[in-house]
């Protein structure tokens, strides 16, 4: 049961190990989505399918775009009008994501967050991170890290930090067909 900061939660990224952390809503886990022991390790934690790919977050639109085509499509001005924010993008995938990020799909799930701790992290990560709920699959999320460690024992360390408001996960919207997916 650790409490780590930020500076210690980005050597735990580049080391492949997974972090909870505050989002808009709950606490999140994350960790490096382009190592597959990584995602692997989150997968198996959260007793989550691994055909169904992951959330990334990041800090900036600059962090998503070499992962998605985003740039001179009919939708973009609608998604970066919500970025930063709480809203969670289902964007085409660019050549090269992998598929334990994508599920499987030619589509990514991204969210450029602008909560104050998603940010610092991945400012300081210098890319985007995993983010899913902090639960096992089914169960309810996580609010705070004393939930995440009663939930997770000691596989996650924890940043503490205030959620960011919203009584729900953050909404989930097709960029292609504006469908809201959650």
């Amino acid at each position: 049961m650790t409490v780590i900061n930020v500076v210690q939660a980005v050597r735990q990224l580049q080391a492949g190990n997974i972090i909870a952390y505050p989002t808009e809503a709950v606490y999140g886990l994350g960790c490096n989505p382009f190592d597959l022991q990584a995602v692997k390790q989150l997968f198996h934690v959260k007793q989550r399918p691994f055909e169904k790919g992951v959330i990334l977050v990041a800090a900036s639109v600059e962090q998503v775009r070499p992962y998605v085509e985003l740039h001179g499509q009919a939708w973009e001005q609608e998604v970066l009008h919500t970025w930063p924010g709480p809203v969670t993008w289902v964007l085409p995938a660019k050549e090269g994501v992998p598929d334990w990020v994508t599920g499987g799909r030619n589509t990514v799930a991204i969210r450029v967050s602008d909560h104050p701790v998603v940010q610092a992290i991945c400012l300081a990560y210098g890319q985007p991170m995993v983010s899913t709920s902090a639960n096992v699959t089914s169960e309810p999320p996580a609010v705070s890290c004393e939930e995440v460690f009663s939930i997770f024992n000691s596989k996650v360390d924890c940043v503490v930090g205030e959620l960011g408001g919203l009584d729900k996960p953050t909404q989930i919207r097709d960029a292609q067909t504006g469908q809201i997916l959650r």
